[in-house]
C-alpha cells in the first residue's frame, strides 16, 4: 500500500497560521481524518483491500484495489463494486454523525463540545456535495451508473458537479464578503480543482468510449 502527500497542504498550513485560524484547519483535519477511517473500515468489512491512502489539502483519500469478481456480478447497468463504492462513500459521513451523537451526550468543556460539533457537522455538508469525487459525488454517480450505465453516469455526474460548484461560488461569494473567512476561498478553489480534475478524466473517457464504438461497428 502507498502512500501520498498532496504538497499543497503546506501551503494551506502557511496560509492558515498567519490568518490565525491554524487551530481550526488542524480540528478539520483531525476529524477528516477519523472520516476516512469510516471510509476505510466499511472497505475492508466488504472484503476490499486498501491501495493508496492520501493526504489532501481537505482531507485524506483512500483508494481500493478492484477486483474482477466485483465486477462479474452484474447489478442493473452496473455491477457489484458500484455496491460497494455507494456504501463506503456513505459510510464517511455517516462517522461523522455518530461523533456528533456521541459529542452531544458528553459532559464536560461546552466549548470543546461544540467544536467537534460544528467541525463536523462542517465536514458532513462539505463531503455530501454532490461533487465528484467527493462523497455526495460518488454516491450520485454509482446510483446513475447502476440504473442508466457507466457512460451516461460519467456524463451526468460532471454536470451534476459544475453546476452545483458554480451556485457554491456565487453563495460562497456573499459569505466571504460578510463573514470575511479565507477558509471558504479555499474551500471554494479546492472545489473548482476537483471539477476540472474530473473534466479531463470525462474528456478522457469520453474519447475512449467513442474509440470502442468506432472499433465495434467496423468489426461489424
Amino acid at each position: 500500500m502507498s502512500f501520498k502527500i498532496d504538497l499543497k497542504i503546506f501551503i494551506l498550513l502557511v496560509l492558515f497560521y498567519f490568518t490565525k485560524q491554524i487551530h481550526i484547519y488542524a480540528c478539520l483535519m483531525l476529524f477528516a481524518m477519523i472520516h476516512e477511517m469510516g471510509h476505510l473500515l466499511a472497505g475492508l468489512l466488504l472484503g476490499m483491500k486498501p491501495e493508496k491512502i492520501e493526504i489532501k489539502p481537505f482531507g485524506f483519500s483512500i483508494n481500493f484495489r478492484l477486483t474482477t469478481k466485483d465486477y462479474n456480478k452484474k447489478i442493473k447497468k452496473a455491477n457489484l463494486l458500484e455496491i460497494k463504492k455507494f456504501i463506503i462513500a456513505l459510510a464517511g459521513p455517516i462517522t461523522n454523525l455518530i461523533i456528533i451523537i456521541i459529542a452531544l451526550n458528553m459532559k464536560g468543556n461546552i466549548w470543546q463540545i461544540l467544536i467537534i460539533i460544528y467541525t463536523n457537522i462542517l465536514l458532513i455538508i462539505f463531503n455530501i456535495l454532490p461533487v465528484y469525487p467527493l462523497d455526495g459525488g460518488r454516491i450520485i454517480k454509482c446510483i446513475l451508473h447502476i440504473f442508466i450505465g457507466r457512460k451516461k453516469a460519467i456524463k451526468y455526474s460532471y454536470t451534476i458537479s459544475f453546476i452545483t460548484t458554480i451556485i457554491l461560488t456565487l453563495i460562497a461569494s456573499i459569505a466571504i464578503f460578510y463573514l470575511e473567512n479565507i477558509a471558504i476561498f479555499f474551500a471554494v478553489i479546492y472545489l473548482w480543482i476537483l471539477v476540472i480534475q474530473q473534466d479531463k478524466t470525462t474528456q478522457m473517457k469520453k474519447r475512449i468510449y467513442e474509440m470502442a464504438e468506432k472499433v465495434s461497428y467496423t468489426r461489424q
